[in-house]
């Protein structure tokens, strides 16, 4: 069964970016491997709107040295220009600001970067053009607007590019936006001593999206579209949750009135099976919501209050099946 961790908030107050992996290069780009010899003993894991903290411990159980590739993967970046997303803001080549250290001592990562749009890689096609990978930057938007009228109507048939159209007082006009996904890893070498356990640890500024109210409270939309089915499967937001969003509406009838904005953090988990045995012997979740006044929804099991803004999750011999999305509500003052 799972439980919600807003489901606590609403009981105790009244109304609650990837795990490590083997890799390997290919003329494909990075791909996943899983590795029977080097179990992941122990996963600590801390999430927050701020930052993702992560500390594991890796056991060599086997009597030979390996050296590894280790691949770190970030979640896709889908652009959104009408939400608001607060993007990681770092260095162009180490954008998430991602920092590691292997027994106690840094590790320069490299950042592989690719562009999706359709499902089909067209990374190649983008730096051709020396076109920013980055979809949802200011300099990939710059770039776009500055395209001919022809690449324009690639770019639209490729599904790279998004038209807009509006009147903003001067007639009709028609733009376009970046639209291909951005995804990005960083991989690093290592060597992993026979018969020992290493510990690995990383920080890195997620990218957070949102919405600047409430979606999942209207009505199915005409297109079929059902938000509130939606959020029930990715984060788990059941009655209870629901509920203590309803409270705070003030007119039961205006379903996007709830004095919140959403948003959306997530990490990659199922990599974790990947290592000797499949899974994680011991896993700890810690979530951070921010504020005590801020609402949390998550899939999990077991969850429990921790700290006036913190959940706790704890598993033994965990195996990921899905990936961690994490819906936070932040509460603001209405006018």
């Amino acid at each position: 069964m799972r439980a919600c961790a807003a489901t606590l908030l609403v009981l105790m107050t009244g109304p609650v970016f990837g795990n490590d992996t083997a890799a390997v290069l290919t003329t494909g780009g990075l791909e996943f491997v899983s590795h029977g010899e080097i179990a992941m003993e122990s996963e600590e894991l801390f999430i927050s709107r701020e930052e993702i903290r992560v500390v594991y411990r890796f056991r060599n159980d086997s009597d030979e040295d390996h050296q590894l590739l280790v691949a770190f993967p970030m979640p896709d970046i889908v652009p959104d220009h009408y939400s608001p997303v607060a993007f990681p803001m770092g260095p162009s080549d180490n954008l998430f600001e991602f920092r590691t250290l292997f027994d106690g001592e840094p590790v320069e990562a490299k950042l592989h970067e690719y562009a999706y749009a359709a499902g089909v890689d067209r990374t190649k096609f983008l730096q051709k053009l020396d076109i920013p990978l980055v979809s949802i930057s200011q300099e990939a938007i710059d770039a776009i607007k500055e395209l001919d009228a022809e690449t324009i109507d690639d770019f639209l048939h490729l599904g790279l590019a998004a038209p807009d159209g509006f009147d903003a007082g001067s007639g009709w006009e028609t733009h376009s936006w970046p639209n291909w996904i951005y995804r990005a890893t960083y991989t690093w070498e290592a060597t992993f001593p026979a018969g020992e356990t290493v510990i690995v640890e990383h920080r890195y500024t997620p990218s957070v999206g949102g919405t600047t109210g409430v979606a999942f409270l209207s009505e199915p939309y005409d297109d079929g579209y059902d938000p509130a089915a939606e959020y029930r499967r990715k984060y788990c937001t059941d009655e209870s949750f629901i509920a203590a969003v309803r409270k705070t509406l003030p007119d039961p009838d205006e379903p996007w009135g709830a004095p919140f904005t959403e948003s959306w953090i997530s990490y990659i988990l199922t990599t974790g099976g990947n290592w000797a045995g499949g899974g994680i012997e011991n896993f700890r979740l810690v979530i951070d919501k921010g504020s005590t006044d801020n609402l949390v929804s998550f899939c999990g099991e077991g969850v429990t209050k921790i700290g006036p803004t913190t959940f706790e999750m704890v598993k033994q011999n965990f195996w990921p099946q899905e990936e961690l999305n994490i819906l936070i509500l932040e509460r603001y003052e209405a006018q």
